[in-house]
């Protein structure tokens, strides 16, 4: 392969446009709603394969071989960082203490004017506030990428294919000891069909959104699934959790609606990974009754192990298998029924309650017990 023209369904990380020298390629929604990379003008590329070598989607194993992996529970200090954090604040300590070394963070945001979450560039602690807090759905990245300069020094943060492409770019520039590299436990992205639909569903009820927030401990970090959205103009917030039903999480986390490359070509579960550092809840009996938040953290490299050893957290060896607990180990399989939800959540007259209601029906039929009870666990 000679370029990604013919990369479908791939991971839709945006590497590849960043590193074309012609500036051919585009980072699109896809008929499914994930972001791919489009050639618009096939003729003008002069086959020199850098879109093809950075691409993670092309390659059967991460970019990195783990030196090490220690394993860690870790929160923040600061009490205000651990309270605004989806779990114990590892990630945004890390962040403010690479700025305070001289680095930019490349981190996710939600834009709410444009209804998506995107990477943006934070070059001081208070741009990385924006950074705080879970957004579960795929992030535009190109913005952000056209403005990194190699050579400075960048934190990156994103999900593991986004890593392991921007690992590969960094290499092949010859500017890996420039950068630092973060990802997470990660479930797959749903399409953004769903979100968009989701949206306009709240909207009907409190008016045009002025913040988003994924998951917030108002109840405990266990019942941190939680969504809140608020119209600040009108003095309007919407909250639903996924323990009461939510539908946006009964479609995310039942996985009928992830990107194909989510199932087909993950191959970063557990502690497979091309980052120096991984984070995620440390969900698991060894915390049990902390309901402050605790993240876990692996570290992969000698500089990994060096940067958790210098954040200001609380930070507690544990076995991997301890800590880890609660975290998905293997890639998800695809459901039967994600093309009938894929097909629904294409037609713009079918509600997110259309489609919930359309998979009841259809798990009733198929008499699908263990699933209805699942997706369909809360109040149904």
């Amino acid at each position: 392969m000679v370029n990604v023209s013919e990369n479908k369904n791939c991971y839709g990380c945006g590497v590849c446009s960043k590193v074309c020298a012609k500036n051919l390629i585009e980072i699109n929604l896809n008929s499914e709603g994930f972001y791919e990379p489009v050639i618009a003008e096939l003729d003008k590329c002069t086959d020199c394969g850098l879109c093809a070598s950075v691409c993670s989607y092309n390659f059967e194993q991460p970019s990195l071989i783990p030196s090490h992996v220690n394993s860690y529970a870790v929160w923040s200090k600061d009490d205000l960082v651990r309270k605004r954090c989806s779990s114990g604040g590892a990630a945004f300590e890390i962040g403010r203490t690479l700025i305070n070394q001289g680095y930019k963070v490349c981190s996710v945001r939600y834009n709410v004017e444009k209804g998506r979450a995107e990477h943006y560039i934070a070059s001081n602690i208070d741009d990385l506030w924006d950074s705080v807090g879970s957004k579960y759905i795929q992030s535009y990245t190109l913005d952000a990428l056209t403005q990194i300069d190699i050579k400075e020094k960048y934190l990156f943060v994103g999900t593991p294919c986004q890593v392991d492409s921007m690992r590969r770019y960094a290499k092949k520039r010859k500017a890996e000891d420039n950068f630092v590299f973060v990802d997470f436990f990660c479930h797959g992205v749903p399409s953004m069909h769903l979100w968009n639909k989701y949206i306009v569903s709240i909207s009907k009820k409190i008016g045009r959104p002025t913040s988003v927030s994924w998951r917030n401990k108002r109840s405990g970090w266990h019942d941190s699934y939680g969504m809140e959205i608020e119209n600040k103009e009108k003095a309007k917030i919407y909250l639903s959790k996924m323990s009461n039903g939510d539908l946006f999480y009964n479609l995310f986390l039942s996985n009928v609606c992830l990107g194909k490359a989510c199932y087909s070509k993950c191959k970063y579960k557990y502690i497979s990974s091309a980052a120096d550092i991984r984070i995620g809840d440390a969900w698991g009996k060894l915390y049990k009754n902390n309901d402050d938040g605790v993240s876990v953290a692996i570290a992969f490299s000698n500089k990994g192990s060096e940067i958790l050893n210098q954040i200001d957290c609380e930070l507690i060896a544990h076995q991997l298998d301890d800590i880890a607990e609660g975290q998905l180990r293997h890639t998800l399989k695809e459901p039967l029924e994600r093309g009938l939800v894929m097909s629904l959540l294409k037609k713009k007259n079918k509600s997110i309650t259309d489609i919930e209601r359309s998979l009841f029906w259809y798990y009733r039929k198929e008499g699908f017990v263990k699933r209805l009870k699942g997706i369909f666990r809360f109040g149904k």
